[in-house]
C-alpha cells in the first residue's frame, strides 16, 4: 500500500462510510478477525485497515488450481489474465501486470510473468501454506508496482518457529478435465534450537477438455477435438530449508527450484520450458535495547530462465537474474505510535535472445526507504506511512538485433507515495474502514524500450522512453458486520490516474522486419498492428460485497455464502473503456457441515461484457456451477483429508473477458469444461 493523499474533511467523512479487511474465503471482519494477516501488517496485529483476503491450507486444498491466477479468481475483486490453463496472473480491481506485486514470503518473486500474458508465475499451490491478497493501493510497503494490490504466497521453507519432533504431509490428486496427476509432500523436523524443511511436488496434465470442438493443427491431435490444443503441461519443484533459533531470534536459509514445460495455447506449435532457482536468507532479532524493539532482514537471489520452442526447436530465450534485500526495524511506542522503518534494494538484469525478443537487454536497480505507523485508539486504529524510491532503468540494447540501438541509455525516477487509513469500531458487531492514498510508479523496462513483435498480444510493441511516473489517487471504504456465524461486508473503491501507462492502438501496421505497411496488408501473414506505450488519464471504480448467513444449526449446520463484485474502467483521455475488465459477477454457495463431513454447492453468474474498446471482443454472460465434498478422517497420529470437486457441472461454454486470448485467439480460448477432481491429503 502506498500513495500520497490530500483529502478534504467532507470527502474523508463520506469515504468513512465504507472499506474493510476481509476474506472471501474466510470472511474475517475488521475488528473481529479470525487470524493475523502478515502482508501489509508488519506490527502483527489481528486487524488491518486495507481490504485483504486470505486462503489457508483448507481453501488451497479445495480450490487450488495449477496457476496462481485461477486459484485466486473469484476472491472479492480478483479475476485472472487466463492465457489458457498454464499461464494466469491475478487481476485485482481491473489492474494487472506490473501493478500487481507478487511476493514470496513478503520478498520479491522475480520472474517474467508481468512481461507477457503467456509467461507463467513460477509458484505452485501444492507447496504453499497460505496466500494473502491485499486489494487496492498496497504500495506503502511494497513499492509502486503494488498500486493495484499485493499477492503474498507464504510457505515454511525457512522455518520461523521451533519444530518439536517430526511432522509432514503428503497429497495425491487426479482430475478428469485435464487428466491431471499430482503428488506433493513435505517433511519437517527439529527441536527448540534447530529445524529442517524438505518439500517437493510433481504435477502433470494433458490437454484441457472444453464444451466445443476446436480446430487443432498440433501434431498428433485430431483435426477437431473438444480440447484446448497445446494445453498440456508438466511442473515439478522442491526446496530445502533450515533454521537455527535462540532466545530472541532466528536465522534461516533455503534453496528452491521450479521447472515447468507447457503449451502456450495461442499457437499450436509453441511450447515454453521454464526453470527458476531461488536462494533465500532470513533472520530476526527481537527484544533489543534502545529505541528499536526488533529487526528483521530478508535477502534473496533468483535465477529465472525460460525458452520458447517452435516445433521442438528453441526460438527465444528469456532470462532474468536479480537480488532483493529488505530490512525492517520495529520501534517502540512514541507518543502512542508504533511502527516500522525499512529499507529495500532490488536489482535485476533481463535479457531476451531470439527473433521474437520484443524488449532489449536491460538492467533495473531500485532503492527504497519506507515507514509504516499505527496508532491504536479506544475506538479503533489509525495507520499512516510513506515510501520513497530511487529507480534506474537502463536499456543495454541487443547484440543480435539493431532495432534496439536507438533506445540505449538509462532513465531515472524518484517515485514517492503516502497513504493513510482508519478503522472505526462502531460496536462489537459493526466496523467502518477508510483508506486514501496517492501512488507513483516508475515505468518498467519494456514500457520504455520495447520494439518488436509480441505474439502473446498479437502486436508490434513500441516503448516510449519519454514516459514519466505513473501517478494515481485512490480511495476505498467499507462497512462490515459480524454476529456469530453471520457476517456481511460492503466495499467501495475508486482510483484516478493522471498518467496511466497502457499499450494503445495507433491504427498503423508493421511487417515482419518492423517496416511500415498499409492497412490493406493487415490480414497478410507476419503483419501486426502497431501499439505504443502511452500515458493517459484513467479512472477505475467499483463495488465488492460478500457475506454469510446461517440457515440451520442443529447437529449439522447449513450456511449460505453470497458474493458480488463489479468494476468500471475508463480511458478518460478518449472516453473509451479500458480493455480486459471483468464484468459484474454474482454468486452464492450452500455450505453444509456435519461432523467430519462438509459439502458445498454453488453457482457464479458472470454478466456479459460489452463495454470494450475498439478492437476488443465482447463476451456473453454465463453461469458456472461447482460442487465439492470433503471428509476428515483421523487415524492415530495421521489425519486424512479426502476431497472431491466438480467444476463447471453443466459444462457451460464460456469466455473470459479479462483474457487477451478472447480478442487475439477467440477460437482457442474457452474456459475449461466439466471436470471432476479427487484427492487426499495426509498430515502427520
Amino acid at each position: 500500500m502506498t500513495h500520497s493523499f490530500q483529502l478534504s474533511a467532507l470527502a474523508y467523512a463520506c469515504l468513512a462510510t465504507l472499506s474493510f479487511s476481509n476474506a472471501w474465503a474466510q470472511n474475517a471482519a475488521p475488528g473481529v478477525p479470525s487470524e493475523i494477516v502478515i502482508t501489509g501488517n508488519p506490527m502483527g496485529r489481528d486487524s488491518t485497515t486495507v481490504p485483504v483476503s486470505t486462503m489457508g491450507r483448507a481453501d488451497l486444498l479445495e480450490r487450488g488450481q495449477s496457476t496462481l491466477g485461477e486459484t485466486l479468481n473469484g476472491l472479492p475483486g480478483v479475476s485472472s489474465t487466463y492465457f489458457g490453463p498454464n499461464a494466469s496472473r491475478p487481476v485485482i480491481r481491473g489492474l494487472d501486470g506490473d501493478r500487481i506485486r507478487v511476493l514470496n514470503n513478503s520478498a520479491s518473486s522475480l520472474d517474467a510473468s508481468a512481461l507477457s500474458y503467456d509467461h507463467a508465475v513460477p509458484l505452485d499451490v501444492l507447496s504453499t501454506d497460505r496466500i494473502e491478497v491485499l486489494r487496492g493501493p498496497a504500495a506503502l510497503l511494497y513499492g509502486g508496482s503494488a498500486v493495484g494490490g499485493v499477492v503474498n504466497v507464504i510457505d515454511n521453507r525457512i522455518p520461523r518457529a521451533p519444530i518439536s519432533g517430526v511432522m509432514g504431509k503428503a497429497q495425491l490428486q487426479a482430475g478428469t478435465g485435464n487428466d491431471e496427476r499430482s503428488v506433493a509432500g513435505l517433511i519437517e523436523a527439529g527441536n527448540e534450537r534447530y529445524a529442517l524443511h524438505l518439500d517437493g511436488f510433481d504435477r502433470r496434465t494433458g490437454d484441457v477438455r472444453v464444451p466445443v470442438s476446436l480446430d487443432c493443427t498440433q501434431p498428433g491431435s485430431p483435426a477437431n477435438a473438444r480440447r484446448i490444443c497445446n494445453s498440456a503441461s508438466t511442473a515439478r519443484g522442491g526446496a530445502f530449508g533450515a533454521s537455527t533459533f535462540w532466545d530472541h531470534g532466528y536465522l534461516g536459509a533455503s534453496v528452491n527450484t521450479y521447472q515447468s514445460d507447457y503449451g502456450t495455447v495461442a499457437e499450436d506449435e509453441v511450447t515454453i520450458g521454464m526453470k527458476t532457482t531461488r536462494y533465500a536468507l532470513e533472520g530476526q532479532v527481537r527484544q533489543l535495547s534502545g529505541w528499536f524493539d526488533s529487526v528483521k532482514a530478508r535477502l534473496s537471489h533468483t535465477d529465472y530462465r525460460h525458452t520458447e520452442f517452435f516445433n521442438g526447436g528453441p526460438e527465444t530465450v528469456f532470462s532474468n537474474k536479480g537480488q532483493d534485500l529488505r530490512i525492517e526495524a520495529r520501534h517502540r511506542a512514541l507518543a502512542g505510535w508504533q511502527g516500522v522503518l525499512g529499507v529495500q534494494t532490488e536489482s535485476s538484469r533481463f535479457s531476451a535472445v531470439g527473433d521474437e525478443a520484443f524488449a532489449p537487454f536491460s538492467r533495473t536497480r531500485s532503492q527504497a526507504l519506507f515507514v509504516h505507523e499505527e496508532l491504536p485508539t479506544a475506538w479503533g486504529q489509525v495507520t499512516a506511512g510513506a515510501r520513497w524510491e530511487s529507480v534506474r532503468v537502463e536499456s543495454l540494447g541487443n547484440p543480435e538485433l539493431d532495432r534496439f540501438d536507438e533506445g540505449i541509455g538509462a532513465k531515472k525516477f524518484t517515485p514517492f507515495s503516502v497513504a493513510a487509513g482508519v478503522v472505526f469500531k462502531l460496536s462489537p458487531t459493526w466496523s467502518l474502514t477508510s483508506n486514501a492514498a496517492l501512488s507513483q510508479r516508475a515505468p518498467k523496462d519494456y514500457e520504455l524500450f520495447a520494439n518488436g513483435p509480441h505474439l502473446a498480444t498479437h502486436a508490434w510493441e513500441i516503448g516510449n522512453k519519454d514516459l514519466g511516473l505513473e501517478k494515481s489517487k485512490s480511495l476505498d471504504g467499507g462497512l462490515a458486520w459480524k454476529s456469530g456465524p453471520n457476517r456481511m461486508v460492503v466495499t467501495a473503491f475508486a482510483s484516478q490516474f493522471a498518467n496511466y501507462i497502457g499499450l494503445m492502438n495507433t491504427g498503423e501496421y508493421r511487417g515482419e522486419e518492423g517496416e511500415p505497411v498499409g492497412p490493406e496488408a493487415a490480414d497478410d501473414e507476419g503483419v501486426l498492428p502497431l501499439q505504443l506505450y502511452q500515458g493517459v488519464r484513467a479512472k477505475f471504480q467499483g463495488l465488492e460485497v460478500n457475506g454469510r448467513q446461517r440457515l440451520w444449526q442443529k447437529v449439522s449446520t447449513l450456511d449460505l455464502d453470497w458474493r458480488a463484485d463489479t468494476v468500471r474502467a475508463t480511458n478518460s483521455s478518449t472516453g473509451e473503456p479500458l480493455p480486459r475488465i471483468a464484468p459484474m459477477r454474482v454468486g452464492a454457495t450452500l455450505v453444509h457441515s456435519h461432523g467430519p463431513w462438509s459439502a458445498k454447492l454453488g453457482a457464479d453468474w458472470h454478466a456479459e461484457q460489452k463495454r470494450v474498446p475498439e478492437g476488443s471482443v465482447a463476451t456473453g454472460s454465463y453461469t458456472l456451477v461447482n460442487a465439492s465434498v470433503s471428509y476428515r478422517q483421523k487415524l492415530d497420529a495421521t489425519v486424512l483429508n479426502w476431497f472431491a470437486r466438480l467444476d463447471n457441472l453443466t459444462d457451460q461454454l464460456a469466455y473470459s473477458a479479462s483474457s487477451i486470448l478472447t480478442s487475439t485467439a477467440f477460437g482457442k480460448s474457452p474456459l475449461p469444461g466439466r471436470s471432476f477432481k479427487l484427492g487426499v491429503q495426509a498430515t502427520f
